[in-house]
């Protein structure tokens, strides 16, 4: 055999087996600055850990990581993402946590085609009027642990509730959710509190919320503006009268607020102490890896790389096949550390939501607020 007949054999041999192809290019847009810092690290590292887990490959492909720091700032995302797709020429994107920013990473993603896997950010638009093959997402929706503190606040008897949010898309979202599920079983919002993204003078608002005597509140806050919340909620007084109930308040948040988190209630697709084989073994191999203790935040990435992993074994490592690769993930049950759950045909998770409250420095759950909630995706039309 000739050279250069050796060469083509070896070649062609090669691209059969994907055993010297070119890396996944990963593109990491997650905060890496800013209010919700610590939640882009958990992120990345619990997509790292499964990586790692799987020898650094996935389909039988190394990984190479770019990265950029979207600051939660919308206005700059276009631009962010962009560097990633046309620049970078990355493979798949990975991000974000800001609403705001993956909605301008959705828009790119579906008019590039670029694989897209949303490891945190619920904006409904993105499983709902943005949805597309290539776009999916590992962790919820605004709406369902909004929706599922609804019904567990009807549940208590509770009849008026004041909401409190940052006025932003996530927030109001997280906000409708709740009010749908708790009209809908008899209560009623009687106040909706906002202020702007990422404002932290919760003052005159708890003095609102002290005048109106609802029967509880419910909020949407996280990262440092969550903090901050809880412990002027506390400092008000607010937390020995008016139960607090929320989403995501006091995660990844809890050793800072301390004290004052102490018994909220709160709704959300993981909780500490599942004390499931499957989650054990996560938190020990997070733990020893990280020299820290994962949160919701960590379980979502290592899922965005679990379905990254199922869609490239799918199709031998091509992630342009694009309809293998989802036709692959529709039909997955994934095996996630909060529990199994498979993925809509808008590629949102369909998941229990847990009913959490904070003992310790533990969202230990309680119960199941709502099993296997599905999104209902309005406006998808895949």
């Amino acid at each position: 055999m000739t050279f250069i007949r050796k060469t083509l054999a070896a070649a062609a041999a090669c691209t059969a087996t994907l055993a010297c192809a070119a890396p996944i290019k990963v593109g990491l847009m997650l905060p890496a600055t800013g209010t919700y810092s610590a939640l882009g690290q958990a992120i990345e590292n619990g997509f790292k850990l499964y990586v790692a887990e799987q020898g650094g490959k996935i389909g039988g492909r190394e990984i190479e990581y770019v990265k950029v720091d979207d600051e939660s700032d919308p206005s700059k995302a276009t631009d962010n993402v962009n560097k990633l797709i046309k620049r970078d020429h990355v493979d798949v994107i990975v991000g974000t946590v800001h609403s705001g920013v993956a909605m301008a990473m959705a828009k790119a993603a579906k008019d590039s085609g670029t694989l897209l896997i949303v490891p945190n950010a619920g904006a409904e638009a993105i499983t709902g009027p943005m949805c597309a093959p290539n776009i999916f997402r590992s962790s919820f929706s605004n709406w369902q642990p909004g929706y599922a503190m609804g019904e567990v606040a009807a549940k208590k008897g509770y009849r008026k509730v004041v909401t409190i949010t940052w006025k932003y898309a996530a927030g109001d979202e997280s906000v409708a959710g709740f009010k749908e599920a708790f009209e809908k079983n008899g209560g009623q919002v009687v106040k909706e509190l906002t202020l702007p993204f990422p404002g932290v003078e919760f003052q005159a608002l708890l003095t609102d919320i002290a005048a109106t005597k609802p029967d509880a509140v419910y909020s949407f806050f996280a990262g440092g503006g969550a903090v901050k919340f809880v412990k002027d909620y506390a400092a008000a007084g607010l937390n020995k009268t008016v139960p607090l109930l929320g989403a995501f308040i006091t995660d990844g948040t809890l050793e800072a607020q301390g004290a004052a988190a102490a018994g909220v209630l709160t709704t959300l697709h993981y909780a500490d102490g599942l004390n499931t084989p499957r989650d054990k073994a996560f938190r020990l191999a997070y733990a020893k890896t990280y020299k820290l203790q994962p949160d919701v935040y960590a379980v979502q990435g290592y899922d965005a790389a679990q379905i990254l992993a199922i869609g490239a074994k799918a199709t031998a490592g091509d992630l342009s096949k694009t309809a293998a690769f989802a036709a692959a993930v529709e039909k997955a049950r994934i095996d996630s550390p909060r529990g199994p759950f498979t993925l809509s045909k808008s590629h949102n998770p369909v998941q229990d939501i847990y009913l959490r409250q904070v003992v310790g420095a533990e969202n230990q759950a309680i119960g199941i607020a709502s099993k296997a909630l599905a999104d209902p995706s309005r406006g998808c039309r895949q």
